[in-house]
Parts: structure tokens; sequence; C-alpha cells
């Protein structure tokens, strides 16, 4: 076919050896850099194949934003319209004709189109682009791909293309293809690196980079940041500060085409251009005038948890081979610049490519496109990445739990309903379920906010953004609510009903994130367990319970993007079979007593609550002792006989080691519901319980051989010379210790001690005031006695002081009057 004169690309030397290797292998892999030509070149070259023999070309993108340049620059090429020779298959519509011979499509328009036509019967080829991206689409329809080609089309020819990517592993999914690597066109790049200030905000940082660029070289800026919120404030932080001949363009995916095509086209004579893009940016485009490239070595990446059937997008750092790339495109019309946000060494801590979706997304989709292909078991699919075991197993719970797939993992009639909509698995499941309530438009729209960001606005709340959907009377709006439209017809109901509040639709699609608002105003609670916040400021934030349709950042501190209310009577009617009725027994710490509740809950979402008797029961008594143990088993009524009796334990085990139980407060903490919790049946709080329960406690504490053993090893009292029975303090510091009179102990000449253990004596004067420490009680009537004696005969003359206290009788009393 004659081509409109071009200028040559660094693609052309090798499409003579592609054409080679396509014309005897059924696969090849092409491996070649941005700027090469691959995207817009390779397939106007297959278009004369003998093979081909009049079938037409898949193109597969990554993006719409891309597919559509391709399409328009190949159209152009052959001076034609999109539409004819050259045809485009998107979401939102399709220029396809009976002429087309080139159709470029997303990557997930063509895994229904092969599910829809397993054999391809009017396609020669299949060509993945920007295969590296590792899309969960790409990786699935190059599987089915391969599985069609294996089975059904031996004549297919597949196409892999990428710019970086390991060749040699996807060769050998292709049975061991070719790989045919081309030269880029690359102008030299200079690269300069700031490093990032941890404790400021990137757009900050960002917007000042931003600034210096522009003054330090000239050119249009290409700007990569993680988001569309990181976008949108960088902008406003930009906004009159780049000069009057500069323009501030966004670039992300919820544009609409208009608003992407003046991101990407050429500036006019004289005027700068700073474009504020996503990774969307990174491959398959050329934006003209382009020679500054400011990186914020940030992306925006999906993470899903299969434990809780949650995807949330997470803020993580590029690959190598993204940031490779977003440097590139500073070089592809001219030499260019390159800032990066991070110092020259982090670049070797990056990973080497970005890690493949497959590896870390919901799979439902993928497994529910597995069975209506016939495979119950995605596993036996050519993936180049293994779909993770975890994944498969939580997305196969899902549609069994939705009725999509049997207990052998093929697809149900229900199952089939739900593939019949181009939607996830949940969101088709609100529609087919809203159809039969007579609401299926009404969830169409809902679901059309969810696919396609950014309608309606990005409130979080979906009440807001559908309405601002319905009154847009943009061309994008329009194609989505046409769009709609038919999903209501497929799911059997297009009428439009009365208008239905979104919150109860979207529970059927979410039925795990009903959450309740607890604590803070803004925080939330969801059925799964997870928690997440809306911003105070939003009304949404005042609402008791929400439906959460998406969130953002760590499981810690994961942020709402979009939710919908939902009252306690939707709850209750949608969820009557799956609302527990139970008791909740609980410890107020403030009060220092049981509290019980009747409570209606839904997973970790209470409904309701009202009081009740605290039950008499052992599992009462348990939380009560573990209550108290947490405020300190010091704080129960201990009487000094059961203080004395821990401590006696205490040193026993200190001395002696097992089998004494380790009675300190850590250890009877560990244990109160062994040894305490039986002796509190009955009672709500601290203030019920009495020394006497503490008594039976105890005495389930101890064995009854260590019982008998205990007054022997360690004796609660010593008898002194007087007859006076004193207690012994185990508790002291330097060991059991006996606090006593001194003249209670005169005419003793052995240090006393019990179970054969000397004891600290702390001697006392009359009037119970410590005089002396000693464990040597003969050494101290020999030696310290004498000094004790002059100093206490003047304070206590009431009381005897003998100069031989060996020889004198002890006593209780003081001397008699007249003595």
């Amino acid at each position: 076919m004659p081509l409109a004169p071009s200028p040559p690309l660094p693609i052309d030397a090798v499409l003579p050896r592609l054409l080679g290797a396509l014309d005897d292998r059924t696969g090849a892999v092409l491996v070649a850099p941005p700027g090469a030509g691959k995207t817009t070149r390779v397939p106007l070259a297959l278009l004369d194949a003998d093979w081909l023999d009049g079938r037409r070309i898949i193109l597969l993108e990554p993006r719409r934003l891309a597919a559509r340049a391709a399409a328009e620059r190949m159209a152009a090429t052959l001076g034609e319209r999109v539409g004819e020779t050259v045809g485009l298959r998107v979401r939102l519509g399709s220029k396809v004709t009976g002429r087309t011979r080139i159709e470029v499509v997303t990557e997930g328009v063509f895994t229904r189109m092969i599910l829809d036509d397993p054999e391809l019967a009017r396609i020669g080829a299949v060509l993945f682009d920007e295969f590296h991206e590792r899309s969960l689409d790409a990786d699935l329809g190059l599987a089915l791909a391969l599985d069609a080609q294996g089975a059904l089309r031996e004549d297919l020819r597949i196409l892999v293309m990428s710019a970086t990517l390991d060749g040699a592993r996807v060769a050998r999914l292709l049975g061991d293809a070719p790989v045919i690597e081309s030269e880029g066109r690359a102008f030299p790049v200079e690269t300069r690196y700031l490093e990032r200030d941890p404790n400021r905000r990137i757009e900050e940082q960002m917007a000042e980079l931003v600034l210096r660029a522009l003054r330090a070289d000239p050119g249009s800026v290409l700007a990569f940041l993680p988001g569309q919120a990181e976008i949108r404030r960088v902008a406003e932080a930009l906004e009159g500060r780049v000069g009057p001949e500069t323009d501030l363009a966004p670039l992300y995916g919820a544009l609409t085409p208009a608003e992407q095509d003046r991101a990407v086209s050429p500036t006019a004579p004289g005027r700068r251009k700073v474009v504020l893009a996503t990774s969307i940016a990174e491959t398959s485009l050329t934006i003209q005038g382009v020679r500054i490239v400011v990186d914020s070595g940030l992306a925006r990446v999906p993470h899903y948890e299969p434990g809780i059937g949650l995807t949330r997008l997470v803020t993580a750092r590029a690959s190598r081979a993204s940031v490779d790339q977003r440097r590139g495109r500073a070089g592809r019309t001219e030499p260019g610049i390159c800032w990066r946000l991070w110092s020259e060494a982090g670049t070797g801590a990056l990973e080497p490519f970005t890690r493949p979706e497959i590896l870390a997304a919901d799979l439902a989709g993928l497994v529910l496109d597995c069975a209506a292909w016939g495979v119950s078991d995605p596993a036996r699919l050519a993936f180049l990445d293994p779909p993770p075991a975890p994944a498969l197993r939580e997305a196969g719970t899902m549609l069994r739990d939705l009725d999509a797939l049997d207990a052998d993992g093929r697809l149900t009639e229900a199952g089939a309903r739900l593939r019949a909509l181009p939607l996830p698995p949940r969101l088709a499941r609100m529609v087919v379920s809203a159809a039969g309530l007579g609401q299926a438009r009404a969830a169409a729209d809902i679901a059309a906010l969810l696919v396609e960001r950014g309608l309606g606005g990005d409130a979080p709340d979906l009440a807001e953004r559908l309405d601002r959907f319905r009154r847009d009377r943009g061309q994008r709006a329009a194609d989505m609510r046409r769009l709609a439209g038919n999903w209501a017809t497929l799911a059997g109901n297009a009428e439009a009903s009365e208008p239905a509040e979104p919150g109860p639709l979207l529970a059927l699609a979410y039925p795990d994130r009903v959450a309740r608002a607890r604590g803070r105003e803004g925080e939330f609670v969801m059925v799964n367990g997870r928690a997440g916040r809306l911003d105070p400021a939003s009304p949404l934030a005042r609402e008791p319970f929400i439906v959460v349709a998406d969130l953002s950042g760590s499981a810690g501190n994961a942020r709402i993007l979009a939710a919908a209310a939902i009252d306690g009577t939707a709850i209750e009617a949608a969820f009557a079979g799956r609302i527990e009725a139970v008791t909740q027994v609980s410890f107020d710490a403030a009060a220092r007593a049981l509290r019980a509740r009747a409570i209606r809950r839904l997973g970790a979402v209470n409904l309701g609550e009202r009081p009740l008797p605290v039950p008499a029961d052992l599992d009462s008594a348990a939380i009560l002792a573990r209550g108290l143990a947490g405020l300190g088993l010091e704080r129960l009524p201990w009487s000094a006989g059961q203080r004395q009796m821990l401590a006696r334990i205490r040193f026993l085990r200190g001395a002696e080691g097992e089998p004494w139980p380790d009675l300190t407060e850590a250890g009877l903490a560990a244990s109160v519901e062994d040894w305490l919790a039986p002796a509190l049946v009955g009672r709500t709080g601290l203030d019920a319980i009495s020394a006497d329960d503490l008594g039976q406690a105890l005495a389930a504490l101890l064995p009854w051989d260590l019982r008998a053993r205990l007054d022997n090893a360690a004796p609660t009292h010593v008898e002194v010379p007087t007859g006076s029975r004193i207690p012994v303090d185990y508790e002291a510091e330097g060991g059991p210790a006996l606090a006593v009179r001194v003249q209670e102990l005169f005419g003793l000449d052995t240090h006393p001690s019990a179970g054969g253990i000397p004891l600290v004596l702390n001697l006392l004067s009359p009037a119970q005031r410590p005089i002396q420490i000693t464990r040597d009680l003969p050494g101290f009537w020999r030696g310290s006695w004498t000094a004790v004696r002059a100093e206490m005969r003047g304070r206590y003359p009431r009381h005897p002081w003998p100069e031989d206290p060996l020889a004198e009788a002890p006593t209780r009393r003081a001397k008699p009057r007249g003595t």
C-alpha cells in the first residue's frame, strides 16, 4: 500500500528482518526504544504480508490516549481519516468500517473481543504494543491469544513490542520466537539531580523545581507526578508564576480528549508549555517542544489485598525502567535536560522494572474471563508471570459468593450475565441486581462514574458526582450516559426509574465496604475491618453510615476517594440474613467495672446496641480479670495476710526456683484467667470484690504439697523472747526482715531466723522508730549497743537500757515508776 512521504525512523532498518521473521514464524518479539517508530510503522508495514490474506491487524495500546494518537498518526500517514484503513475501538466509541484493515484497540477491549470470538476469524495478527507496562489486561490478552493460536488458529501471528523488556523471557513464552532489536532515535539528555527534602510536600518541591528548570533552559517542560491530586496542587502552585508566555497543561487519563490534545499538541511560536502528567506520558506519545523533563520519581499503583478483597491506590517509587523512559522524553526531538528529585545514588536502589499488575491486582475479572474461556484454573494458561495463588483463591471465593462460578470454577448462568457487562464483576453484579429492583439505569450510571475517572468531578460524595454527571452536557459525559444505558439494557432493565440513592445500590457491589463512623469526624471502619478517613470538611464525613467505593494510601492511613451515604434502614433491609445479634461484655477502665451490651453487627460494623445485665458466667469473669490486670493487680483489696502470702511465695521462688509458682506482678497478670477469674464469677467490678474472693483465688495458686511446706519454709511470724509473734516482712529490700523493739530481744544471744534463713533485724526504739539494722544480733550487743544505749537512754529514760543486754530479761514494758 503506498504511503505518504514521511521522515525515516530507526525502526525502518529492522522492518525487513521483522517481516521475514513473521513470514516464517507465528510469533516474534520486537524491542525498540521510544522514538524508534514501532507503534505507527510496524502495522502499516505488515499490511501487504501474504500471510495476512486480507484479514485485519489488531494493535493493542495500554491507554485510550495512546490508541487515539497511534490511529490518527497512521491514518495521516495514509492521507486518510480514522475509520478508513486505520480504525479505532475504545470504550467510549469506535471508528471502524468495512474498509478497516488495522484496528487500534485498548487492551481491555481486546480481551472482550477474543472472548466473544475465540477463533479471531477475521484477524491475521495481534500486536501487543508497550508490553513492558505489564497491565493485567495485556497479560491476560496475550495468554488468551497464545491459547487460541495453539488450539484454533495456528496461522495467527502474535507480535510483542516493547521499549524496555526482557525480550528473551517473552520469546520463550512465544515458543522461542525470534527477537528483533531496533536502535532508538534519541538525542543526548543531561541528567541533573536535586535531593528531595522528606519534610516538605512533594508538590511544593516539584513546583519549585519546574520554575528552576524554566529559568535555566529554553523549551517546554514535561513534569511527572504520581496522580491527579498532585497535578492539581502543582498547577495551583505554578499559576501566575510561570510567566505569560507559558501555558500550564495537565495530562492524565480522566481528562477529555480535547483536554488531552491540548497537552500533547505543539505550542504556538514564541510560547512554552508545562505539561503536568502522570505515568500516562512515559511512552507512546511524543509531545512536541518538550526538551525538559522534571521527574518526581513517584507513581500511583494499585495494590490489592486478597484477605479483604480491597484494591488501594498507593504512591510508590517508580522503577528504573520507568524513570529511564521518562528521562528519554527530553531527547525525543532535540538535546534535552532531565531534572530528578532524588540523589544520583538513589537511582541504583530502584526496582529494575515496573511490577507486573498481575502480581498485585484484584484477579476477579481475570478468573471470570478465564471461566468464560473454558479454563477453571487460570494457572493452566501461558502467563509471563503466573497469577499468585492467594489472589486467585480470593477471586474464586468472591465469584462463588456472587454465584458467578460453581464449586468446580465453571461459569454459571449468573456468571454469564455478569460477564455480558463490560464491567468489573462487582459493578456488574450491582447493575444486574439493581435490574431486579427496577434501578438498573441508576446503578449503571454509578458504574460509569467508577470506571471512567473524572466524570462528575472528584468530590468523595458519589451522590454529588452523580448529579453533576447527569447534568454534564459534554461529549464524554454524553458518551458514558449512552454506554450506561447499554449496560442497563444488557442487564434486562433499561427503563429510567425514580432517581435512587447511590448508597444502597453501591452496597450491592461492595457489601464488605459498608462503613460506620467512629472516633473523630471523618473516620470510618468498614465491614471488612479496615479503616478509612474522609476530609472532615466533606458533608459525607458527618454521615453515620457510608459505602466506600474507592480509597488510597496505606492500610493505617487510607483516604476515602469515593463513597455514598446509606441509612441504617437500608442496611437492615439489604443484609438481614448477614446481621448478627451478639452480647458483648467489655471492661470499662474508667468505671473499673464490666459493661454488657446487646449489639447488632454486620462484620466489623456496629449497627446498634442497648445495655444488658452482665452475665454471671466465667467468660465475663475472665474479661473482668483481664481488665483489672490491665489497671494493676495492686488495686485489688488484698488483706495484709494475703499480701504477705504472695511475698512469702515470691521469696521462696527466688530462693528455690520451681516448683514455687511465679507470683510476681507480671506472672499473676499473665495468668489471671486461670487463678482469678473463677473467683470472680458473679462479680461485675472492682468494688464488688472482697478479700474473701481473693483468698479463694490465692488458694488455687498453690498445690497442697507446697501449701503444707509454706509455713515451715517461710513462716508468717517469728516469736521473740517476750513471746510476741512478730510478722516477717518478705518484701524487704535486703531479704526477709523483722521489725522489733530492741527491749524484746534482751537476753537473746542467737540471731533470729525464719525457716532456717537469718532475718534482717530492724531494731526499733520504744516509739517504734528505727535505731539500727543488723544481720548479727550477738555482734550488735557486744559492739554497737554501747553507742545506741548512750543515745537512747536520754531520749527514753522510762525504758530499760542496761549495760549488759544479754543479762537483762526481755520486756515489752517501761520501767516501773520510781525505778
